[in-house]
């Protein structure tokens, strides 16, 4: 497990090359809850900060897919006063709505993949808030959701215009110091997940955290409208 202040009050726990995102305030909020078996890292590393896993009140999630919400089960039994937060779009009660494309649809269908599908994605039930994109949250001094599909039918980022700050779940990441846009194989559409990228370019932020890979601090809003640009996106 890698862990760190990004700026004052917002932490990156990464854990299985999947970042979760710690907000450090009167209360705290986490978004993502990473692969099954990142709870005990998450309530360790809060736990070094002085805090309990029980002070967690709310725990938002990016979009449905295993890396990102695998380790929810194991965190509400932890924090089970936490209410979880996620767009209606990326919760089905069948198959067909599921927020994987085709192939992966097919492939969970497959009798010792079909194994892992209570790890592959949450179910309406698991869900207190249903966001629809355009609410803003108390976090952060108002956190702004932005629904941002094409990943997932129901990604969503979460904007804070008072630090400047951004979290982006899978709709891009930074590897190896680059940004990256979703991986077209496990994207329902990468066409979209494109035109939601322009629209975060437009947004006032310096700091910038992704589902993997490190977060940028500082000029991270000018990084990615100069990306979007040599893109032609």
């Amino acid at each position: 497990m890698l862990a760190m202040q990004v700026i004052p009050g917002v932490h990156q726990i990464t854990h299985r090359f999947v970042n979760i995102v710690l907000f450090v305030e009167e209360r705290l909020t986490l978004i993502d809850s990473g692969f099954r078996g990142s709870a005990p890292r998450i309530a360790e590393y809060i736990g070094s900060l002085g805090r309990s896993v029980r002070e967690i009140e709310l725990i938002i999630i990016t979009h449905n897919h295993l890396d990102h919400v695998g380790g929810l089960a194991e965190l509400k039994e932890m924090a089970p006063q936490a209410s979880v937060a996620a767009h209606k779009d990326d919760l089905s009660r069948d198959e067909i709505g599921l927020p994987y494309p085709g192939y992966a649809l097919k492939l969970l269908k497959l009798p010792l993949v079909s194994l892992l599908r209570p790890l592959a994605y949450i179910k309406p039930d698991d869900v207190d808030i249903r966001l629809g994109g355009g609410e803003v949250l108390p976090p952060m001094g108002g956190l702004e959701v932005i629904h941002t599909p094409g990943h997932t039918p129901g990604s969503i980022c979460l904007f804070s215009p008072e630090r400047k700050l951004l979290v982006v779940g899978d709709i891009l990441n930074n590897r190896h110091r680059d940004i990256i846009p979703p991986a077209r194989m496990i994207s329902t559409d990468f066409q979209q997940a494109m035109e939601s990228v322009k629209r975060l370019a437009q947004l006032d932020f310096d700091n910038l955290c992704c589902g993997h890979g490190k977060p940028m601090v500082g000029g991270a809003g000018a990084r990615v409208r100069d990306w979007v640009k040599l893109r032609g996106f």
